[in-house]
């Protein structure tokens, strides 16, 4: 019996007992109002960050950033995140949901965005940066944002931390 791998039953039924229950299906209802996490708008690029969903959505005429509180059922509230000339896309939140970060497209011109959830306030991150931006992440801590930029002519990772300032890693 050269070659044959002997496994005790209860060895593998400890190892397959460990996969219960996950990957799980959540299933939202649809919402023709907008109000949930389905609608019958386009809804794109969700993340998931501990109780949260964020991800882009035209429900409204223009394409925004909307985040979903999986433990209530419901929309939050985003005031002051959202502009009617910009076009949002790829939301990032940290892992309480207090920051979001996200790329936005404004008369052509692309940069990523801070916003903080307590304040109501949202800051351009790559305003002095001549380049392209798109696909921002925040770390779990809000503490760093990563996302590409074609600064040297090519798709290239850049990493800020949360004031604005770039971190030189090696």
């Amino acid at each position: 019996m050269k070659g044959f791998i002997f496994i005790p039953v209860f060895a593998l039924t400890g190892l397959l007992s460990g996969c219960v229950g996950y990957p799980r299906l959540l299933s939202y209802p649809f919402d023709p109002g907008g109000r949930s996490l389905n609608s019958s708008a386009s809804e794109l690029n969700p993340q998931i960050s501990g109780r949260y969903i964020v991800f882009t959505s035209d429900r409204r005429g223009s394409q925004d950033v909307y985040m979903f509180d999986m433990v209530t059922s419901s929309l939050i509230d985003l005031p002051g995140l959202n502009s009617l000339d910009a076009i949002a896309s790829h939301p990032s939140a940290d892992d309480d949901g207090r920051f979001i970060v996200f790329a936005a497209s404004r008369q052509g011109r692309s940069a990523i965005f801070f916003y903080d959830r307590e304040t109501r306030q949202s800051r351009n991150l790559t305003a002095d940066l001549q380049a392209e931006v798109r696909n921002p992440t925040i770390s779990a801590d809000a503490s760093k944002i990563s996302f590409e930029s074609s600064f040297n002519g090519q798709w290239d990772l850049f990493v800020y931390d949360r004031s604005g300032q770039r971190l030189n890693l090696p």
